[in-house]
């Protein structure tokens, strides 16, 4: 996913001399092919990410199109009050392209996990955020980009994920897509949960319950007007996502829920990740596992409320 958003971003540039690249002490290798042609719209800066945040909007606020890309935590944890005051307030027009969004660095222990990535700049007014599920969305997100006003906060997930997106419905930052259509549930993901849903409501299918899932790639702005239209019909709501159950898409779905009345008459439940620092060394793979982010507890949640519905 990283790759193809940085070779998207590559070829945009090519066509656009407005467009520049931050790094922060990026591997070597890294948009090699931009560094040699365009080195005057090339910047790889040290370990200092809250000074790239500032080159950054500079760049922006005299007209330049800004994509810095660096590891989640740091974008966000380190640099928050320079991406209020410097890049929100200002409104420019900077991408932040945060590496390992959610518990993809895991090998590196908790420092590492953007767990709450989401929640922090969910909080910061004019910050649009959008989470792909795979390497093809990503393609079809980044063009947008260029002319989308205001900052955004692109969020990669591993790499080399399964492609599962198509382009039967146009993408459309702001707009979540509807991706299966049921009367017994809806689920609505965000990045790699897509691929968890869709496994969840082929085999809940087999058993004769029909879900719908509603891809919300872009957490703000909320597609309010979608969630309602595939909420109204259903008993059960479910949102899963690869965050903390503070802050993240599933609180933004309860907020809207709840102020929209929905819940006399359903039942709501978020999959995420729980309020703690995730602890422990291992994969991402083996970190969703072990906070249940799976396919086999999004089956389970789905049942039981249908039984508590029943009963």
């Amino acid at each position: 996913m990283r790759k193809a958003a940085l070779e998207k971003v590559y070829e945009l540039a090519k066509e656009n001399d407005k467009i520049f690249f931050i790094g922060s002490d990026l591997g070597f290798g890294v948009l090699d092919k931009f560094k040699q042609e365009m080195p005057n719209r090339f910047f790889m800066e040290g370990i200092a990410e809250a000074n790239i945040i500032g080159i950054a909007a500079g760049l922006a606020l005299e007209g330049k199109i800004v994509y810095v890309n660096t590891i989640s935590t740091f974008l966000t944890r380190r640099c928050f009050e320079q991406l209020v005051l410097d890049l929100c307030l200002h409104k420019v027009n900077v991408r932040l392209i945060g590496s390992g969004g959610g518990v993809v660095y895991a090998p590196l222990g908790p420092t590492h996990l953007a767990f709450d990535d989401i929640a922090l700049l969910r909080a910061i007014p004019n910050m649009t955020i959008v989470a792909p599920a795979d390497a093809e969305e990503m393609k079809r997100l980044i063009p947008q980009t260029v002319d989308y006003p205001g900052p955004i906060y692109i969020r990669l997930a591993k790499g080399n994920d399964p492609v599962i997106t198509t382009d039967n419905i146009l993408f459309q930052i702001g707009k979540a897509i509807p991706v299966k259509e049921g009367k017994d549930a809806l689920i609505i993901t965000t990045g790699i949960t897509l691929k968890i849903a869709l496994d969840a409501a082929n085999k809940l299918t087999e058993e004769g319950i029909n879900v719908s899932i509603l891809h919300a790639h872009t957490i703000k702005p909320l597609d309010e007007e979608a969630i309602q239209k595939f909420a109204l019909p259903v008993p059960i709501i479910v949102t899963i996502e690869e965050h903390s159950k503070i802050g993240g898409l599933g609180s933004a779905v309860a907020e809207f829920i709840v102020e929209n009345r929905f819940l006399n008459s359903k039942r709501f439940k978020r999959i995420s990740l729980p309020d703690v620092f995730p602890d422990g060394y291992g994969s991402q793979a083996e970190m969703l596992e072990k906070y249940s982010i799976t396919t086999e507890n999004l089956i389970k949640v789905i049942k039981d409320l249908r039984e508590e519905i029943n009963h």
